[in-house]
């Protein structure tokens, strides 16, 4: 949806029931007197002009990310219509910190505003936190990556377990735990799902391999081609049944089979050496009593 353009025949707050419900259900019907959308005026509250000078930035803000081509056209909306959806502050100190609205702030400030129109609310750190999250999520403006972190902000901020999260947001638990999950992709990887090379769904099947070597291999191939999120996931699971790669051996390892083959030589029998921790099991072979008899007559010499 965009920021500037609604119908008015068709609340906003029809079309998206479950998140402010849901809300509702964290917060509770008398922390949060929002309707269905993040930014409605809510019971008592009021839509206020205010300078632009005394909104301070949000710390909770979600979104990472805000492209200038889309910031530069808001602007130009705003700069023949106006503002058509008020901000959400909160009073702080001697000003008003944000809390919902920033596209439409950055893009008043392109526009040459001097002050916007606010819904002042009162509202905890989670609080301010969930309505960020709220709006971005009902206008679905966070990339996959931001979701994932606002929700581990949730979780680590403000102590909330996923069921709560989920809840809170109107989504299901696995929704929550799957995005969750995107934040173990190697660093590069994320960057390429902020980046838009890489989808939700690209993600989860690369996270089923597990291995970082063939997660890199199957991105590349994923990226390169262009592969549909069918296609990454068909590839995955070939990838899957494809036998690993022997693991290098270790320096401890290189070291025994080389002692192991010195032994082989003096002795003139195979040797197998196995070590655990501090101890180990040296094992010699022989393939008759003749030659059982020679490596013993070799020990007592």
């Amino acid at each position: 949806m965009s920021d500037q353009t609604f119908d008015k025949k068709k609340p906003l707050r029809r079309k998206v029931p479950a998140l402010g419900r849901g809300l509702a259900a964290l917060l509770g019907d008398d922390d949060y007197p929002g309707g269905g959308l993040a930014t409605e005026p809510g019971p008592g509250e009021r839509v206020v002009e205010l300078p632009i000078e005394r909104l301070e930035p949000n710390p909770y803000q979600p979104r990472r990310i805000f492209d200038g081509d889309a910031l530069k056209a808001l602007a130009e909306s705003i700069a023949e219509h106006g503002v058509l959806q008020p901000l959400v502050v909160r009073p702080v100190d001697q000003g008003y910190q944000l809390i919902a609205g920033e596209r439409r702030l950055r893009a008043s400030q392109l526009a040459g505003r001097l002050s916007v129109p606010v819904v002042v609310r009162r509202a905890t750190d989670q609080q301010a936190l969930l309505l960020a999250l709220l709006e971005n999520l009902q206008r679905e403006d966070l990339n996959p990556l931001e979701e994932a972190h606002a929700y581990r902000r949730l979780a680590g901020d403000f102590q909330l377990n996923q069921e709560e999260i989920a809840r809170g947001v109107g989504r299901d638990r696995s929704t929550v735990a799957n995005s969750l999950r995107l934040l173990k992709l190697p660093v590069e990887m994320q960057k390429d799902l902020a980046a838009g090379l890489l989808t939700a769904g690209h993600a989860r099947a690369l996270l089923s391999l597990g291995n970082e070597a063939a997660m890199r291999a199957a991105r590349d191939e994923i990226v390169t081609k262009g592969l549909s999120v069918r296609a990454a996931e068909a590839l995955v699971k070939k990838m899957s049944m494809e036998p690993a790669p022997p693991k290098a051996p270790t320096q401890e390892e290189v070291q025994l089979t080389s002692l192991a083959e010195d032994l082989r030589y003096r002795l003139g029998a195979p040797v197998e050496i196995k070590r655990k921790g501090k101890k180990g099991v040296i094992t010699i072979r022989f393939s008759s009593n003749k030659e059982l008899e020679r490596l013993l007559e070799l020990f007592n010499s």
